[in-house]
């Protein structure tokens, strides 16, 4: 069976800190959800940012649905099928109110105004956010803004979900309907989480990240 997206040997380091990802690898295959662990500046956000290119390995290769991944042009389409939730919210909301930021997805893929008001209206209700879409998306609290985010990731319809600490800042509440919605959902994901009963929840596989290396839990 082919991966949907997979690091193959892969190596990154950054100027200050050294090396991060020292020939690492890893896979997630259909129907599978997959845990990434780790110690705090262990490399497993920046692996789920060469899995997107949102940065380029120094060594090893990415393939995503299907094939190799080299340039830009390959990237911008694992990105509209690799839906990635970013650790800080603020990184991924930009427009002045809910509704607009999760329409932005489906309204990018050629949904008209109707339609991407629709899977956003939708998308929010499923995350226990009704009648949030006209609020002011920098009032929100921590909670509320991950959310948000999680609500314009899944309005894409994307193939694949990439997850940087999902849970982060949410009540119990919010929590137990968010994995509600994790385990319900049909794509395969690679989650990031230092919460082990979330992971618990929700896994099929675990991977933890160290000394560079992905190894199997």
């Amino acid at each position: 069976m082919t991966a949907l997206i997979r690091a193959e040997q892969v190596s990154y380091s950054y100027p200050q800190r050294g090396m991060v990802l020292d020939h690492a690898d890893l896979s997630l295959y259909a129907g599978e959800k997959v845990s990434l662990e780790g110690s705090n500046g262990a490399g497993k956000t920046t692996l789920l940012n060469l899995l997107v290119g949102l940065n380029k390995p120094k060594g090893g290769r990415i393939l995503a649905f299907g094939r190799e991944r080299l340039v830009e042009a390959d990237f911008v389409e694992v990105r509209s099928k690799a839906g990635f939730l970013f650790q800080d919210p603020d990184d991924q909301l930009f427009c002045p109110t809910v509704l607009e930021d999760v329409a932005f997805g489906p309204m990018n893929q050629g949904k008209t105004p109707e339609q991407a008001k629709a899977i956003s209206l939708e998308a929010l209700d499923r995350l226990g956010l009704t009648g949030f879409d006209e609020r002011v998306t920098h009032q929100l609290s921590g909670g509320e803004k991950r959310l948000v985010t999680l609500a314009s990731v899944l309005a894409m319809k994307p193939e694949v979900l990439l997850l940087d600490e999902p849970s982060n800042a949410l009540d119990k509440e919010a929590r137990i309907r968010l994995i509600e919605v994790l385990q319900s959902l049909p794509q395969a994901m690679i989650i990031i989480s230092h919460e082990p009963s979330f992971l618990d929840a929700l896994v099929t596989r675990r991977t933890r990240l160290e000394g560079g290396k992905v190894l199997d839990v």
